[in-house]
């Protein structure tokens, strides 16, 4: 039976799920965990002084607990006893921290619907998801609550709310900031990330994070490749991409080229998925076995699925991953950017059924794999609509490109 939420913090102002302001609190954005408060403290100076945070429950925050979206973890979890470094980083540029962020439960799911809480609320589009796994984060973000939220991204759980809710979201490259004091889900893909609505306050916390990137040679020559957009759903949707794709290859002034995948995007979804559940297993399989925690559903099988995956079928996947790095790498000239859809359509309708919901996982994690895979940087930005609702487009670049992303989102949507 699903459990009552911690409700949102009451100093924050609540909106019922069309997005109109309410005179109670019961009805909210359900982005924001009421923990016992906790004094975090943070510098009175420096880049980020002014900007409020939330902070996704799967990175530690000293004195609370670190519930990775499921209680039963909560209540093992206890109090942390040290701020994980890259939120701390944050905190000492200046950021106020107002509370830990809502995720989809153990971050294994994309949707941003957790069986044991109520669901964030998407203020750009209220009768759909947020995306998740960093709901609560991307909630707080677009309703306004926070003006930055952390998140990770292990295979779109930056992007994909990014998408849904309207706002910016970089998969940083993996293993560019350091996941120490994070719950692990994969830690061949995690990685961490955050939401802004604003470009200036996003490139502010790239500052922050990311320091110099090691990628120097400018991204100027933009790049498609067709079996990726094949994903797309229907018609709207393609008219709604050209769109898109013709802002930003505007701001490149030339036409981007095609490459080829060495294999179809189903086959690398699989090789990503076999290793996503393989690494899942490793970090939660003894939680799972020796506390027994209620798991909701889709959860519950995708943890199923990956008790079972051996060794054999990880090396296959290892080896796939391994073959599609060395042969995309090749064909990639350090000048490229590759033009994407962040995802095949607009978020999906709270009352989409499960089975509505699982056909839709299957095309939009094959298109956040691509990246994961190569452990490039990929960046969302909101500049398209359909069905009235928020559609991102992707940029993606070599290892260490990501604050050159990021600049070039900013001057994409200022139309510069």
């Amino acid at each position: 039976m699903p459990l009552e939420k911690k409700r949102p913090k009451a100093n924050f102002e609540p909106y019922d799920e069309t997005g109109m302001t309410m005179t109670g609190t019961r009805d909210t954005l359900n982005a924001f965990l009421d923990y016992p408060e906790r004094p975090v403290l943070s510098a009175t100076g420096g880049p980020l002084a002014g900007l409020t945070m939330g902070v996704k429950d799967m990175y530690d925050v000293a004195g609370y607990p670190t519930g990775g979206g499921n209680p039963d973890r909560e209540t093992v979890s206890g109090p942390a006893a040290e701020t994980a470094p890259a939120i701390q980083a944050l905190l000492d540029a200046g950021a106020r921290f107002l509370g830990k962020t809502q995720t989809d439960e153990l971050t294994y799911s994309m949707i941003g619907m957790n069986a044991h809480f109520p669901a964030p609320v998407n203020r750009a589009a209220p009768q759909r998801v947020t995306g998740g796994s960093s709901s609560g984060s991307a909630a707080a973000v677009a309703g306004g609550l926070a003006d930055i939220a952390v998140g990770s991204d292990t295979n779109g759980s930056i992007r994909i709310p990014a998408s849904f809710c309207g706002l910016l979201g970089l998969r940083t490259t993996h293993g560019r900031i350091p996941l120490t004091g994070a719950m692990p889900l994969a830690p061949s893909f995690d990685t961490l990330g955050w939401f802004a609505a604003d470009s200036t306050v996003y490139a502010k916390v790239g500052e922050v994070l990311l320091g110099e990137d090691t990628h120097k040679t400018p991204l100027a020559k933009p790049v498609r490749l067709e079996a990726l957009e094949s994903l797309l759903f229907g018609e709207q949707e393609r008219e709604a991409y050209a769109a898109m794709l013709r802002q930003v290859v505007r701001h490149f002034d030339r036409q981007p080229a095609f490459l080829a995948l060495p294999e179809p995007p189903d086959v690398l979804f699989g090789h990503f998925r076999a290793i996503q559940a393989f690494e899942a297993w490793q970090a939660h399989g003894s939680f799972i076995t020796q506390a027994k925690p209620v798991l909701g559903p889709g959860v519950r099988e995708r943890f199923a699925y990956a008790r079972g995956i051996g060794n054999e079928a990880l090396e296959n996947a290892r080896h796939g991953r391994r073959r599609l790095q060395q042969e995309f790498s090749a064909l990639f000239d350090d000048d490229m950017v590759l033009v994407l859809p962040t995802q095949p359509t607009a978020a999906p309708l709270k009352s989409a059924t499960l089975e509505e919901l699982d056909s839709y996982r299957a095309r939009a994690l094959t298109l956040t794999a691509f990246a994961g895979l190569l452990g490039w940087p990929q960046i969302s930005i909101p500049v398209g609509q359909v069905h009235d609702a928020p559609f991102g487009i992707s940029l993606l670049g070599p290892a260490g490109s990501d604050r050159q992303l990021i600049r070039l989102a900013a001057e994409i949507l200022s139309g510069n």
